[in-house]
């Protein structure tokens, strides 16, 4: 039935997909072939590798831009020149998912709680002022009942349990955090450019392919770090750093002056935003 169903649109001119006209090899609504057939193993082998080596060209390029010219990916994609290139997004997703799987695989302790209670750790550490009862900390008297409990509760639980509590909220729930984050990166940009008439989009682009960098170049440092090369990591440790006011000098242009001051701007604000969506991580796993 299927084979007939195929050969009447044939004969008809009609898109097997959409049922428009179609008089080429292609549609030119939906841009399906016009004659299909079944795929043998070899066709399926030949597109597959088509497919990818294609991408690897473009991925090979958008990494070596990437890496080693900053801002160049956001300004050819602003000049229009973005086929040649891995789209944005794919961009910073991939070094993102790479960056958490690294540190993951590695089994980096990236939520450690003490033994001894500390200022810092207000969130979970409690004053033993009792040997019957555990009283809250000055920064939290004021919390409402229910959450007291709850922090109570996470308190009682031993020390190692929680670490793998904090832990484990890390990995599920920072990686969307940096995601949230790319849209108030770019509004850090926009207000630090507010006066570029640069639309919004175009900060946005620049948080992707900035970000994306910054996650390409952790985890080589990290990854540097267990071969023991003291002056490589120096060095992209530098890199890392100068990157950013570079990129945005070849974007934004303007004096050398002024991207200083909004890069120390950036940054500081960028790291208290990260700070708190790492703190909002570990706050869902203590309330949960």
């Amino acid at each position: 039935m299927t084979t007939h169903l195929i050969q009447h649109d044939e004969e008809s001119g009609n898109c097997h997909n959409c049922g428009a006209a179609v008089s080429y090899h292609y549609c030119a609504l939906c841009g399906q072939e016009t004659k299909l057939h079944v795929a043998s193993a070899g066709e399926f082998i030949h597109e597959f590798v088509g497919h990818y080596i294609a991408l690897e060209g473009r991925l090979w390029t958008t990494l070596h831009k990437l890496l080693f010219r900053p801002g160049f990916l956001t300004a050819e994609y602003i000049a229009g020149r973005r086929q040649r290139y891995v789209q944005p997004l794919r961009v910073y997703l991939t070094f993102s998912i790479l960056f958490f799987f690294v540190l993951k695989l590695a089994g980096t302790p990236v939520a450690q709680v003490d033994e001894d209670p500390s200022p810092a750790k207000a969130l979970v550490t409690f004053s033993q002022q009792d040997s019957a009862a555990s009283e809250l900390s000055p920064v939290l008297r004021h919390l409402p009942p229910t959450l007291k409990v709850k922090i109570q509760a996470f308190n009682a639980r031993p020390v190692a349990e929680q670490s793998r509590a904090l832990g484990a909220a890390f990995f599920a729930y920072v990686p969307y955090a940096m995601f949230i984050l790319m849209p108030v990166f770019a509004l850090y940009l926009k207000l630090l450019y507010f006066t570029s008439r640069r639309r919004y989009g175009e900060h946005l682009l620049f948080a992707l392919h900035a970000n994306g960098f910054a996650f390409a170049m952790f985890s080589l440092l990290f990854l540097a770090s267990f071969v023991n090369v003291g002056l490589l990591s120096f060095v992209m440790a530098m890199w890392l750093i100068a990157y950013l006011p570079l990129a945005m000098r070849r974007v934004y242009r303007g004096t050398w002056l002024a991207t200083a001051l909004r890069w120390v701007l950036l940054a500081a604000l960028h790291l208290f935003s990260v700070g708190a969506g790492v703190l909002a991580a570990y706050g869902v796993a203590i309330l949960a």
